[in-house]
């Protein structure tokens, strides 16, 4: 029973450690370290803030990507998770965590900051390589500040790239 314990103790740590690294990875602009908690294939569902259809099945490289330019184009970033409510069932797992994404780009289009609100719902599974997240939804509560930087965000990285 003790070892059981213990070992519950220790996956919910490393699950933790997992929606740090997220986090870190984004606002560090660290797309290996980001990409590290990710199973090659995932389920993706940000619907609540970007619009859509809902869940999407996407390789975890391809949504590393779409991270990478949707994040670095913006000047900072600050994503703080915290409250992780964490359940262990054998080689799974499932993370409620509220999230708090603050983002900032100085424009002439308006406020500088858009800063949202909500809670992640991450599914898990344990891997040779650690726990990775199979599912990743994150759920809208409220948001304040200027959406339009997210545009302005993007054609900035674009310009830096030599794209347009």
């Amino acid at each position: 029973m003790e070892n059981a314990g213990l070992k519950l103790l220790l996956d919910r740590a490393e699950i933790s450690d997992v929606q740090l690294r997220y986090a870190t990875g984004l606002d560090m602009r660290d797309w290996k370290l980001f990409r590290s908690c990710f199973a090659d294939e995932i389920e993706v569902d940000f619907s609540s803030v970007f619009g859509g259809s809902g869940p999407r099945k996407i390789t975890a490289d391809r949504w590393t990507e779409a991270a990478r330019r949707t994040i670095s184009g913006l000047q900072a970033t600050q994503h703080m998770i915290t409250n992780h409510v964490i359940t262990v069932e054998g080689d799974k797992a499932l993370c409620v965590a509220y999230v708090q994404a603050q983002h900032y780009l100085p424009n002439d289009a308006g406020d500088s900051t858009q800063t949202m609100g909500g809670y992640y719902t991450n599914h898990f599974i344990r891997t040779p390589e650690g726990w990775k997240i199979k599912s990743c939804k994150l759920t809208l509560t409220w948001s304040k500040g200027n959406f339009h930087i997210f545009e302005l965000a993007r054609n900035r990285l674009k310009a830096s790239e030599g794209r347009q």
